[in-house]
């Protein structure tokens, strides 16, 4: 959603962001490293824009191709401050919802404040769970939500960019947390796919980085009758879209803020407003799921039903090519 009336205020969140990008490109802000390769994978504006799914795709292509993969998260929202590895049976309290939901694709994921704690956890139960004498599988990390988190070194980075960002303006006014120039400091640009015109605009605009094609797939379970859809997304808008395109018929729509806490009245007037517009079954987005609570089948006797989303890139095999070539010369530097 853009703001118009904040314009007069984007000239000072510009300077402020101008002043970190100096402070970091002259070394007047520490970097920290970690041991192991790091991946990075983020975006330009704030709210959500596919990183979860990505990131778990790119963690699993890896993992297939021999690498000991984690994915290090601030964890926004959770309670505690201490690094922890996320258990997948935990709660969004605790570890926050898109760790959770990650953690719970099956991959080691990692929750701290500040990332280079996560990374360094990371490491020690790496190191205690496999011996470097004995030639094992090599290490990354796949650092979550982390194009602004340069105070961690990556060795790549990967933008999300959609024309949404493209045509839009910096905070307060609008969206992005970064003027879009910053985009030529990836090394890869992720674009979605059914935008046949995006990656000649962003040439046109003499960017030379390598362009990702991403396919998005909602896994809509099938529902017999009308059904109230609810999320506490960036982009709900998208969420309610798809559900349409995919033949549900909703019959209420109801968009709560992101990473929305959902209480026990929430739900309740929920099921209430559902019943009432005369829905057979309330949908939802797995990462609002993952914040209701442990495997939800129904909401004050209404059933449940959990939307996944998943993401492939085009050319899978030449992008994970290309991916492991440059993380096995990051690893070959980071043991020097």
């Amino acid at each position: 959603m853009k703001r118009p009336w904040l314009a007069p205020l984007v000239p000072l969140y510009a300077a402020g962001v101008a002043l970190r990008d100096l402070r970091l490109r002259r070394g007047w802000e520490p970097v920290r490293k970690l041991a192991y390769p790091v991946l990075s994978i983020g975006n330009l504006s704030a709210g959500g824009a596919g990183k979860t799914p990505l990131a778990i795709a790119l963690a699993q292509l890896l993992a297939h191709r021999g690498f000991h993969i984690d994915i290090l998260s601030r964890g926004y929202g959770r309670t505690s401050t201490q690094p922890m590895r996320v258990d997948p049976e935990g709660t969004a309290q605790l570890f926050g919802d898109e760790p959770l939901q990650m953690a719970r694709a099956g991959i080691p994921v990692y929750v701290a404040p500040q990332r280079y704690d996560a990374g360094l956890l990371a490491e020690k139960n790496a190191a205690v769970q496999y011996d470097s004498a004995s030639g094992h599988s090599p290490s990354a990390h796949i650092l979550d939500d982390g194009f602004q988190h340069r105070q961690l070194a990556r060795d790549l980075d990967i933008l999300l960019l959609n024309r949404e960002d493209w045509q839009d303006t910096l905070l307060p006014a609008g969206n992005l947390r970064e003027p879009l120039r910053s985009a030529a400091r990836a090394h890869v640009l992720a674009i979605p796919a059914e935008d046949p015109t995006l990656e000649a605009d962003l040439r046109a605009s003499g960017l030379k980085t390598p362009i990702w094609r991403i396919h998005r797939q909602m896994n809509v379970p099938a529902c017999d009758g009308p059904i109230a859809a609810f999320c506490g997304i960036a982009r709900p808008g998208q969420f309610f879209a798809g559900l349409e395109a995919k033949g549900s018929k909703l019959v209420l729509r109801r968009a709560f803020s992101d990473h929305h806490r959902y209480s026990a009245a929430d739900l309740e007037k929920l099921a209430a407003e559902a019943r009432a517009a005369g829905a057979t079954a309330l949908i939802t987005t797995e990462k609002d799921a993952v914040r209701i609570g442990p495997s939800p089948q129904t909401l004050h006797g209404l059933p449940l039903r959990i939307v996944t989303l998943a993401v492939h890139i085009e050319g899978e095999n030449q992008a994970a090519n290309w991916l492991v070539e440059r993380l096995m010369r990051a690893s070959q530097r980071c043991a020097l």
